[in-house]
C-alpha cells in the first residue's frame, strides 16, 4: 500500500470513530421506577399493630343444686278416735296404719319386719323408747334407712299420766334429741306408753309440731297369757276389730313377726291398703 493510501485509510477510521462517540447513549428502561419492589412497598406502608389479646372472663361455676326431699302430700288426718281418715270425703276409706311399739330390740326382728313391709309395699311407724335407742343405736339407723318412720315412745316405758311436768319434758325431749342425732330428723309422731297421758303432755306434743296418738285397733300381741305366743291369735284379734282407718298397735315380738306376712295378705284380700305415715297431717281433727 502506498503512503498516500495509508494516510487516507487512517483518516477515514478516525472520522468514523468521532461520529460514533457524538451519538447520545440510549438509557435502559428502569424497572425500579415503574414497579416498586416488595422491600420498597414494605418500607412505605406502616405495619398494622396487632390488637392486644383479651383473656375471656371465666365462666362462673354454678352453685351445686341441693337435693330437696320430696314432700308427701298430706291426704289424710287422724280423728279423735285415732282413726286415719282421708281429707277428701270421697277418698279411699279402706286404709290401715301399721305401728310397732317398744323397740328397737333385735336386728333379726327389725330386719324381718322391714322385709315383710317392703314385700307388701307398706310403711309403718316404729315407736322407740329412749333407753332402747341407747342400747341399739344401729337399729334406729336401720329402720330409718329402710324408709319407715320412727316415732317417739318416751325415754322409759313408764305411765306418764301422773308424771311431773319436768319429768315429762325429759322423757319427750331426750328421745327427740337421740333420734335426731342418729338420723338427722326429729320424730313427728308421739305415742305415750300404755296410751296414757295428760293435758300437759298433749299440749307439749302439739307445741313441738308432733301428732299425739294412741291406737284404734289393738292386736293384743303383748298379752302373752291370752295369746300364748300364737301368731294366729294376733291375726284373729286384728281382724275382729278391723274397720276403715284402723290404727293398728303391734309390738316387736317374735310371734308378731311370724304373723305379719299373713296378716297383711288377709288385709289386702279384703281390699285394704296401707297408708304412708308421711301423708298424715300433724293436727288431729
Amino acid at each position: 500500500m502506498t503512503n498516500k493510501a495509508s494516510v487516507l485509510l487512517i483518516s477515514m477510521m478516525i472520522f468514523l470513530t468521532a461520529c460514533s462517540e457524538s451519538q447520545p447513549a440510549k438509557s435502559p428502561v428502569s424497572t425500579t421506577s415503574a414497579t416498586p419492589t416488595m422491600a420498597a412497598t414494605t418500607a412505605a406502608s406502616p405495619t398494622p399493630t396487632a390488637a392486644p389479646t383479651q383473656t375471656p372472663a371465666p365462666t362462673p361455676t354454678p352453685e351445686p343444686t341441693k337435693a330437696v326431699p320430696l314432700e308427701v302430700k298430706k291426704d289424710y288426718h287422724m280423728n279423735k278416735n285415732y282413726d286415719i281418715v282421708p281429707n277428701d270425703p270421697n277418698g279411699n276409706k279402706k286404709i290401715i296404719l301399721l305401728t310397732f311399739d317398744d323397740g328397737p330390740k333385735e336386728q333379726e326382728m327389725n330386719q324381718s319386719l322391714i322385709d315383710i313391709l317392703k314385700k307388701h309395699n307398706a310403711k309403718a311407724i316404729f315407736f322407740f323408747n329412749g333407753y332402747r335407742i341407747k342400747q341399739k343405736p344401729e337399729l334406729v339407723k336401720l329402720v330409718h334407712e329402710s324408709g319407715n318412720i320412727i316415732g317417739n315412745h318416751a325415754w322409759d316405758h313408764d305411765n306418764m299420766k301422773d308424771m311431773p311436768n319436768a319429768k315429762i319434758d325429759q322423757q319427750v325431749d331426750d328421745v327427740q334429741k337421740a333420734i335426731k342425732d342418729l338420723t338427722g330428723q326429729a320424730p313427728q309422731f308421739f305415742r305415750p306408753p300404755f296410751g296414757s297421758g295428760n293435758d300437759y303432755l298433749k299440749a307439749k306434743i302439739k307445741a313441738n309440731h308432733m301428732l299425739y296418738m294412741t291406737w284404734s285397733n289393738g292386736s293384743l300381741d303383748w298379752e302373752m297369757t291370752n295369746n300364748k305366743n300364737d301368731p294366729n291369735k294376733v291375726i284373729e284379734n286384728v281382724m275382729k276389730q278391723l274397720h276403715g282407718g284402723s290404727n293398728i298397735l303391734m309390738h316387736e315380738l317374735p310371734w308378731t313377726v311370724k304373723a305379719l306376712d299373713t296378716l297383711l295378705t288377709q288385709l289386702e284380700e279384703k281390699g285394704y291398703s296401707f297408708v304412708d305415715p308421711n301423708a298424715i297431717e300433724l293436727e288431729m281433727r
